[in-house]
């Protein structure tokens, strides 16, 4: 089994609605994601699956979160934009972006600061 990483990032303003504290008011992070993706079998050249791949799907999905108020977004419509519901909503995302190739995304990490992360994953 191959286990491949790719990050990418964006920046984006949230609050926590019903939040007792800080993260109830406007704020805004520079958000890292990691995705990794699951594949057992290599191609003639001997990749899982290109790298070159990955990123790009992955940079368009996050492109709907950059500079955004996530709170706006259809993706979190009664939903609180939480680092929780982020990584979830990518993880989905890129489910379907990669649903016609022989990988399967394993999980997403989304890291909101250098100090906290989430991971949504099987």
């Amino acid at each position: 089994m191959y286990k491949l990483n790719v990050f990418g990032t964006f920046s984006s303003a949230h609050r926590l609605e019903g939040y007792n504290g800080l993260c109830q008011n406007l704020h805004g992070h520079n958000w890292k994601v990691r995705l990794t993706v699951l594949c057992d079998t290599l191609d003639p050249l001997g990749m899982a699956l290109d790298f070159g791949v990955l990123k790009g799907s992955l940079n368009e999905l996050l492109s709907e979160f950059d500079h955004q108020y996530l709170n706006d977004l259809p993706a979190f419509a009664g939903l609180n934009p939480t680092s929780e519901h982020i990584a979830r909503h990518i993880f989905e995302g890129m489910t379907q972006r990669l649903s016609d190739c022989a990988c399967e995304v394993a999980e997403v990490e989304v890291w909101e600061s250098d100090k906290a992360s989430v991971v949504f994953g099987l």
